[in-house]
C-alpha cells in the first residue's frame, strides 16, 4: 500500500486549506473550487477536502488506500471478498479529478473504505446526472 487516504466533508474550502496547510506543513498538490488534495510522504497519506452546503455529525467522507499497480486493485479485493466482504466495484471511473479503478468496502458502522488506484488526471467531474464519483457527488 502506498498511501492511508481519508477524505472529509467541509463547509469552507479556503479556510480549511489554511488550517490544514499550518498542521500538515505543507501545500496542497491539487487545488479546485470545491475540493483540495493534501499528500504527504511522512506519514503516507493522500488527505483530501471535499466541499459540502452542511457538514453536521460525522464530517467524514470515506477512508482508503491508495495502492502503487493496478493488480493491488484486484489482490486486495480477491483477499477481502476471502474474508467475507462484500466488494462494490468502480472501474474506469472518474472519481476526485482523476481517472481511477476502485473498489469499496464497509465496515461494522457504516464506514466506507476505497482502495484505489489512479490511471490520470482529469479536469473535470463527471457531471451530476451521472453514477460515477460517489464519493466526490
Amino acid at each position: 500500500m502506498k498511501y492511508v487516504h481519508v477524505g472529509v466533508n467541509v463547509t469552507n474550502l479556503e479556510k480549511s486549506v489554511i488550517f490544514y496547510e499550518k498542521l500538515f506543513g505543507v501545500k496542497p498538490v491539487k487545488v479546485k473550487v470545491d475540493y483540495a488534495k493534501f499528500l504527504l510522504n511522512q506519514p503516507g497519506l493522500n488527505f483530501t477536502l471535499n466541499v459540502r452546503d452542511e457538514v453536521k455529525g460525522n464530517q467524514i467522507n470515506h477512508f482508503g488506500f491508495q495502492v502503487e499497480a493496478a493488480s493491488e486493485i484486484y489482490e486486495h479485493k480477491v483477499r477481502l471478498e476471502k474474508e467475507g466482504f462484500f466488494a462494490r466495484e468502480e472501474m474506469d471511473i472518474n472519481c476526485c479529478y482523476a481517472l481511477q479503478d476502485k473498489f469499496w468496502v464497509t465496515d461494522p458502522d457504516g464506514n466506507e473504505w476505497e482502495f484505489f488506484y489512479t490511471k490520470d488526471n482529469q479536469a473535470t467531474l463527471p457531471a451530476a446526472d451521472t453514477t460515477e464519483c460517489e464519493c466526490c457527488s
